[in-house]
């Protein structure tokens, strides 16, 4: 079976690797994805696809193991940010280059949040690159995105699941992605033996993502990014219960053909390192639910608000 398909990538994450596995099943089936709109990691992975270079940002993460992860913190406590995301988003750019959304074949569009009218601000025009940084700007990690004047964050804090711009292009089905889905019993993803995470840092490894304050022992360092992140933790976890009730009201307003749910317990946000585990779940439930479509048992996304 086959059609065109208008793609909504929600918010989640190291979860939004999930979405890479919902794109390759869907390619593996024959549908045409026409249109993309994304929020966040959404943005991000749906911005590497619409560009073509989907296989070349996999390829990369695919290979990035704990502490390579964290040497793309540029860690900065002297801004009202944790991590001030130069390295990596200069890295994304070398992927994927210079390229304006309008140039892309496909319709996109990235949301972010504007912090001085507290309103979304849609993407469908202007640098790639931007509108991606800026819709994953998550606060209080990431810094804000100034864009024409406009101060931008995560587009998740107004809408962790875009489904309005696919009411605007023309598509057989629309199918979403919400990393937000209700927990599974157990994890299902393995714990890793580096997962221990800043409590083992060497004091080179510090010296390098966060120089403290002058004088600092480097077990104060330590200390204090543990703590800075054990209260990012729990910050982004009071995050992911709004944007879970944000994404119900989303869904339950404008309802997609197809709602593919990936469990919150799939991973945690910061698994980065995880993304052969994290790709084969969203590729297997992609492939459970579009059975179902294909067989005739539609999928509800009403199931899911219940």
């Amino acid at each position: 079976m086959s059609g065109t398909v208008a793609l909504v990538l929600g918010s989640g994450g190291a979860r939004g690797y999930a979405h890479i596995g919902v794109i390759r099943e869907l390619e593996r089936r024959g549908y045409q994805v026409t249109s993309v709109a994304g929020t966040s990691i959404g943005a991000l992975v749906g911005g590497f696809w619409a560009a073509g270079k989907l296989d070349v940002y996999a390829e990369w993460i695919s290979q990035l193991h704990y502490f390579d992860c964290l040497k793309l913190l540029d860690v900065s406590l002297s801004q009202p940010c944790i991590i001030k995301g130069h390295k990596l988003f200069t890295i994304i750019r070398h992927l994927i280059g210079d390229i304006t959304i309008e140039s892309l074949p496909v319709s996109y569009t990235a949301v972010a949040t504007n912090l001085q009218t507290r309103k979304e601000v849609w993407f469908q025009q202007g640098d790639l690159v931007t509108a991606m940084r800026a819709s994953s700007a998550v606060p209080s990690l990431f810094p804000p995105v100034s864009v024409n004047g406009q101060l931008l964050v995560d587009g998740a804090v107004l809408n962790p699941l875009p489904m309005a711009p696919s009411g605007s292009v023309i598509a057989d089905i629309v199918i979403a992605v919400d990393l937000l889905g209700e927990e599974t019993p157990a994890p299902l993803t393995k714990s890793n033996a580096d997962d221990a995470g800043y409590k083992r840092l060497p004091d080179n490894w510090l010296k390098k993502i966060w120089p403290g304050n002058k004088g600092d022992k480097p077990q104060d360092k330590e200390k204090k990014l543990v703590k800075s992140m054990s209260m990012f933790n729990i910050f982004y976890q009071s995050m992911e219960i709004m944007q879970e009730s944000l994404a119900r009201y989303k869904v339950a307003g404008n309802p997609p053909n197809i709602l593919i749910s990936v469990p919150k317990n799939s991973c945690r946000f910061y698994d980065f390192h995880k993304f052969h585990e994290v790709e084969r779940i969203g590729q297997s439930l992609a492939a459970e639910v579009l059975d179902k479509w294909e067989s005739g048992k539609k999928n509800a996304p009403t199931d899911y608000l219940k």
